[in-house]
């Protein structure tokens, strides 16, 4: 069971909320954690064996993953002072390998943002931008703006609609959403299970390749874990592809080309295109009509999900508690969740309990049929099998390899303007997941990439996404690893 250290004064948690102090020092200069075990440590020499397995390299955790040695808070008031008996599946296999974790990210209270500014710890700032404050993206801000700003060599997020690509792309980082099931979740604190994935974030793919082969292990204590047996499957059906062609297919969708796309990302998407096809492979246009349905799809899948897995804050068993005694239990219960839980956490818990009412449950098995459709319409159009669903292993020429995005509608806005959008209208915030959402969804590998374009502006950072079939994370991970290096030099 899950226990919370609930009284303050005990030393345990007197020494635990200590380490907060150490992130209000001039090192993390980004709010880009919440907790901090020694920040001096980041310094400390990265030494790569000839298997390039990283030994001796720090990193940082998103502050829902969960540790032992400093408060787990998702960035809430409700868990504010809640103390992990255990450490997630990730932590322990990253320190295992002589990894030393040295923070916690912060975030978007538990996951449920697209700028990082929902946080009860107050919000994260982009490093990239110094005269005046943007947003890092979210929810896994933290975790990308610490390392734009050096901190460690990589971190963790975690991915539900886009909170680990939209933040790399925000930040100018590399940020690796894996195949739903390759990662362990068993220790993450769940937003919307059946989407949650842990992501990773360096500044080069090469390092989140090296992290993926750490935790792409099968774990018994997480019952979404893909099986050891399908992942060989998996490796060896990409090798018998890998045997048989060289030239790739790169899927262009109609249904992207928004008119809420910035010029300027128009222009970055079309030189990676032009990058591609300069490298002899083929784009290809492609249609995907389910695209156009996702975005309420998602919401009424992911905001159903949390409704059920956050009625456990109540404040009775752990939790934040108003120590309000002449409440009626039900009274009590109210007060310890509107007191504790932000204003974006609260809409989201009343739009999942509409979903899921008697006179709306349709909505919720709508999405489920409109995810379904994508998947399917994923599986038309890439050539890699989804073995997941039996697809037919043949390859056929009009069929993609990979599917090329951008990551965001433009650059991040400043906080300000951010805060102004979103009072206006909430919703506003919601469509920056339009071009993440798909490959969460379907469970697919995507990553964002920072792309560079002559004639751009330098100072605006802007990713690109690429996604491939289930469960094809390493071609993906290697192929993109090739495209970085070859914008690098160009």
């Amino acid at each position: 069971m899950l226990r919370l250290v609930r009284n303050v004064k005990l030393k345990r948690y007197v020494n635990l909320m200590s380490l907060r102090n150490i992130t209000s020092q001039a090192t993390d200069e980004w709010n880009s954690l919440i907790s901090s075990r020694d920040l001096n440590i980041r310094d400390a020499e990265i030494k790569v064996d000839s298997d390039k397995t990283l030994v001796g390299t720090t990193f940082i955790a998103k502050d829902n993953i969960a540790t032992t040695k400093e408060p787990t808070t998702c960035a809430s008031n409700m868990l504010d002072n809640y103390c992990s008996p255990f450490d997630a599946t990730v932590i322990t296999l990253l320190e295992e390998q002589g990894l030393t974790m040295i923070g916690k990210a912060n975030l978007d209270e538990f996951g449920m943002g697209s700028a990082n500014v929902n946080s009860y710890y107050g919000h994260s700032v982009n490093p990239l931008f110094k005269e005046k404050e943007h947003i890092t993206g979210g929810s896994s801000g933290g975790s990308a703006a610490s390392i734009q700003g050096d901190l460690a060599t990589f971190s963790l997020g975690t991915d539900t609609g886009g909170s680990v690509r939209l933040p790399a792309s925000y930040c100018g980082v590399v940020g690796f959403k894996p195949t739903y099931g390759r990662i362990s979740r068993w220790g993450v604190i769940p937003y919307a299970q059946s989407l949650d994935t842990v992501g990773i974030f360096a500044k080069d793919v090469d390092t989140v390749q090296n992290v993926f082969k750490v935790l792409d292990k099968h774990d018994p204590k997480d019952p979404t874990s893909l099986p050891a047996d399908f992942r060989k499957q998996i490796s060896k059906e990409r090798e018998i592809y890998k045997k048989s062609r060289s030239q790739l297919v790169f899927g262009v969708p109609d249904e992207f080309l928004v008119k809420e796309l910035s010029q300027e990302t128009r222009e970055h998407w079309l030189h990676l295109l032009c990058t591609l096809q300069d490298m002899g492979h083929i784009v290809r246009r492609v249609s995907m009509p389910s695209l156009k349905k996702l975005i309420l799809a998602y919401f009424a899948l992911a905001t159903a999900e949390a409704s059920s897995n956050l009625s456990r804050y109540d404040g009775i068993r752990y939790g934040f508690n108003t120590n309000n005694l002449k409440d009626s239990p039900l009274e009590l219960i109210a007060e310890n969740r509107s007191k504790s839980l932000g204003l974006e956490v609260q809409r989201r818990i009343i739009l999942g309990n509409y979903t899921m009412s008697a006179d709306s449950g349709n909505h919720y098995f709508k999405a489920t049929d409109e995810r379904r459709d994508i998947v399917e319409e994923f599986n038309e159009i890439l050539n890699f099998p989804n073995l997941l669903m039996n697809d037919p292993a043949e390859f056929l020429s009009e069929k993609c390899d990979i599917i090329v995005t951008p990551t965001a509608m433009s650059g991040p806005l400043s906080v300000e303007e951010y805060l102004r959008h979103d009072k206006e209208n909430f919703l506003n915030s919601y469509v920056n997941d339009i071009l993440t959402v798909p490959a969460s969804l379907a469970g697919m590998p995507a990553i964002s990439i920072p792309w560079e374009t002559p004639g751009t502006d330098p100072t605006i950072p802007q990713g690109m996404q690429l996604m491939a079939q289930f469960g094809d994370d390493y071609f993906l991970l290697n192929f993109t690893a090739e495209l970085m290096k070859l914008n690098s030099t160009t």
